[in-house]
């Protein structure tokens, strides 16, 4: 065989197998229980104060563009 088909055998060869990798973790993630995972609570309210914070942030300096 020639090196330039060589090289495009192993590109299609490693195309396919990282492919192959892929769909094998989508299958994984696909047949894992859903109700399995719960949310830390203390992470969620951390997060939905850090959002307030920035959504109040973000329109009082919108209010001081506009005085």
């Amino acid at each position: 065989m020639s090196p330039y088909l060589l090289t495009l055998l192993s590109g299609f060869l490693a195309v396919i197998s990282v492919n192959i990798v892929i769909a094998f973790y989508i299958y994984l993630a696909m047949k894992e229980p859903s109700e399995k995972h719960e949310p830390d609570p203390k992470f969620v309210s951390e997060a939905e104060a850090s959002v307030k914070h920035l959504v109040k942030s973000e329109s009082s300096s919108t209010n001081k563009k506009d005085e």
